[in-house]
């Protein structure tokens, strides 16, 4: 019988390894919450395009995708859902917002957990929102092949709010006890919420949600100002291995935290990176906007496109950023990759070396 309890299961995760991300992301949130105090009017367009790339990474894991000029228009709240996967992706945004802003207000309580469900299908005519799963529910996996195939069985539907609420009472008493380190509790919790899986639909969706929600009551606000939906988007076959490992024998109490724990922390410490990188390119006083480029390329290991360049750079427009590209790949700087779409970007350092 599966026992919500994280009093002892904790101590088995304090891994050298795992030790190591919780020390860099507490020096990551000591030097954040510095730089957000003094220069928090400088961040405003980091924490619009996060919530642009979480809307749309988050869903888009799930299958659910509009096209970028609609996307941005729903996150900005300019225009009316037209389609069913609009309608997800509109509701994802408000409930993103809700968090974003009353994090603080927000107990990971089922109730809450009901609530945000319900707001998260808000624009749906159907009662999905808001409800437990009516039926027990499967979580299937495709091989190659086209041959599915059952990869976890979670809690039948009549088990389901009775093991919600002890997750929810067991992840309360843990904090209250002050000795678990939250970064390794929250993986934890969502980890169960997921093997749980208490919804007929948006169960992952709901899994990344209160990520951002217990990250935020604990501290760690990194996700308002870069994505971990997209970070999770863009390794998500390491998400999926590492949940899979997790999950296994969960029902018998003997399933192992850890894959799941050291994927989820190598998340945070990438966002904090990210962070940390694109406010030096914010903060750089008398540089100019194509040498902010040329030091961006030259300081990225490996190769970067024109879309990841845009993001880093918020306040620069999308013609300075070619109008500089296509001077330093005609100077010898840059070596250009590809074309069209798929075009990337690399520091020539055979010619340039570090200068």
């Amino acid at each position: 019988m599966r026992q919500y309890d994280y009093r002892e299961k904790w101590k088995k995760l304090l891994t050298p390894e795992i030790v190591s991300y919780l020390s860099l992301i507490h020096e990551f949130k000591g030097e954040q919450t510095l730089f957000i105090e003094a220069k928090a009017d400088m961040l405003t367009q980091l924490v619009e395009i996060a919530r642009i790339q979480s809307t749309e990474a988050s869903n888009k894991i799930e299958g659910i995708y509009t096209s970028d000029e609609r996307l941005k228009a729903l996150v900005k709240d300019t225009t009316r859902p037209k389609t069913r996967n609009e309608r997800e992706i509109a509701g994802y945004r408000d409930v993103l917002n809700t968090i974003h802003e009353n994090h603080d207000y927000i107990p990971p309580k089922p109730s809450i957990i009901l609530q945000l469900h319900r707001d998260l299908y808000k624009f749906e005519g159907s009662d999905i929102g808001g409800n437990y799963k009516s039926s027990d529910n499967i979580i299937e996996e495709e091989d190659s092949l086209g041959n599915k195939f059952v990869r976890f069985k979670p809690v039948a539907a009549w088990q389901t709010p009775e093991a919600v609420d002890c997750l929810c009472e067991a992840f309360e008493e843990a904090l209250e006890e002050k000795q678990i380190d939250p970064l390794i509790l929250i993986p934890m919790f969502v980890l169960d919420f997921l093997c749980i899986h208490p919804f007929n639909d948006g169960n992952g969706r709901m899994s990344r949600l209160l990520t951002l929600l217990l990250l935020y009551r604990a501290g760690y606000i990194v996700g308002k100002y870069i994505s971990i939906e997209k970070l999770i988007e863009k390794t998500k076959e390491s998400y999926y291995e590492a949940l899979q490992q997790s999950s296994l024998r969960w029902h018998e109490d003997e399933n192992d935290y850890e894959p799941f724990v050291k994927y989820m922390l190598s998340v945070v410490v990438a966002a904090y990176r990210d962070f940390s990188a694109r406010v030096a390119l914010l903060t750089v006083e008398g540089r100019s906007k194509p040498d902010r480029i040329r030091e961006l390329i030259k300081g990225t290991w490996g190769s970067i496109t024109k879309s990841e360049i845009l993001e880093r750079c918020p306040d620069i427009s999308q013609i300075t950023v070619q109008r500089t590209l296509a001077e330093l790949v005609e100077n010898g700087q840059v070596i250009k990759i590809g074309g069209g779409r798929y075009t990337k970007y690399t520091w020539n350092r055979e010619k340039m070396g570090d200068r």
